[in-house]
């Protein structure tokens, strides 16, 4: 697993023993199973940035502040210019920029995504509570709750994200959008 998986299961797993949670109410109240936690936080697999959220939301930490290990500083607004959000790539498809990653106990977490194209069948996720995905570049295929949607440059989406969704790049070409998950 990459570098960047490793180190943020090292801070899940840091923020878990700092706390005194064990591994089984930390699963629970992030509603996984524990084997499913396990995973996360050994580095072994990936790990959602849905599900680094989550976790970041039950144990009142910053979102970005698991992915960077940075604190952010910021309360009336940030900036973050072109190229420079902090970025995690989960998997050699998919890179996450977070694009609020300064700023204090944002209430949404705003992400440009891209996507490369491969051949792999969409990975279904769900997380609490809804998302919005703006296509920037490329053409996004998305399944969502057992329907196949195919959105273009410009096209949106709203859902209701504890419905299983998966998201790929569609045409044999990057996608790119802007995720906001709230």
């Amino acid at each position: 697993m990459n570098t960047q998986i490793k180190q943020i299961a090292e801070r899940i797993r840091g923020l878990r023993e700092v706390l005194n949670i064990s591994v089984v109410d930390a699963a629970n109240k992030c509603n996984i199973s524990e084997a499913e936690f396990i995973k996360y936080e050994s580095g072994i697999s990936d790990i959602p940035v849905s599900f680094i959220c989550q976790f970041a939301q039950c144990f009142g930490v910053e979102c970005t502040t698991l992915m960077s290990g940075d604190e952010p500083r910021m309360s009336t607004y940030f900036v973050t210019r072109k190229g420079t959000g902090i970025s995690v790539e989960r998997t050699k498809a998919y890179k996450y920029q977070a694009l609020a990653h300064g700023f204090r106990q944002a209430k949404i977490a705003p992400f440009e995504v891209t996507v490369e194209p491969n051949d792999l069948p969409v990975t279904l996720n769900t997380h609490p509570g809804q998302e919005l995905n703006l296509v920037l570049e490329g053409t996004l295929l998305l399944h969502i709750a057992g329907n196949d949607v195919i959105l273009n440059e410009g096209d949106s989406i709203y859902f209701d994200a504890t419905k299983p969704h998966g998201m790929k790049a569609g045409g044999g070409k990057k996608v790119k959008f802007l995720a906001v998950v709230g």
